[in-house]
């Protein structure tokens, strides 16, 4: 019986270890992100930042549920007031015109880590083709643009009485950002296998 006991009890212990290790990666790369925030560089409508490149990361490495665990915190924290988005925080943000990125970051991470993941719980690289970390990668992006311009729009339009096109939205929303989302994309798979390399 207790050989029985101590068996039972040896991959629970190994499960809580995982665990622990998995919310401790949530919270360094929630932490990532805040900073992420903060490294901007100011553009009509929309900042480039750096939040991108660790929603990214976060579904890569996270997986499907502690990825998109540490974008839901960075958000949840930025709504109670903290000043961790590019441009403060505290619940009023839900009417700026860039709301929509911050509720796609969830999303995104999430896709991402089920993409690559499938429905494995826990954290970790493993080995993937590079082609699939591209996918994974685009769906994320997508996940981004999709609410972020979406919002822009009708904020812009029927918020703070900007009148914007469709066209104007998709340009200054998305297409203007894609070069340096290919090139955050190229930096978050070198980083991606340069920890699979380090595992």
């Amino acid at each position: 019986m207790v050989n029985t006991r101590q068996a039972d009890a040896a991959p629970n212990a190994r499960h809580s270890r995982a665990r622990i290790r998995c919310l401790l990666l949530a919270a360094l790369m929630c932490g990532m992100t805040m900073v992420g925030a903060q490294l901007s560089i100011p553009l009509p409508y929309v900042k480039l930042t750096l939040q991108t490149f660790f929603v990214m990361l976060s579904g890569m490495i996270l997986g499907p549920v502690y990825g998109p665990l540490s974008q839901a915190a960075y958000v949840l924290l930025g709504l109670a007031g903290l000043p961790v988005f590019s441009e403060g925080g505290g619940l009023a943000y839900i009417f700026k015109p860039t709301f929509g990125y911050l509720l796609g970051y969830p999303v995104a991470s999430a896709a991402i880590g089920r993409y690559l993941h499938g429905a494995h719980r826990e954290c970790g690289v493993k080995d993937v083709a590079t082609s699939r970390l591209i996918i994974a990668g685009v769906l994320g992006l997508m996940a981004i643009f999709i609410p972020g311009v979406f919002m822009l729009y009708m904020n812009l339009n029927f918020l703070a009485a900007t009148p914007i096109s469709w066209q104007a939205a998709v340009w200054s929303g998305f297409l203007i950002f894609i070069p340096g989302d290919v090139l955050k994309l190229t930096g978050a798979i070198a980083v991606y296998r340069m920890l699979q390399r380090l595992t």
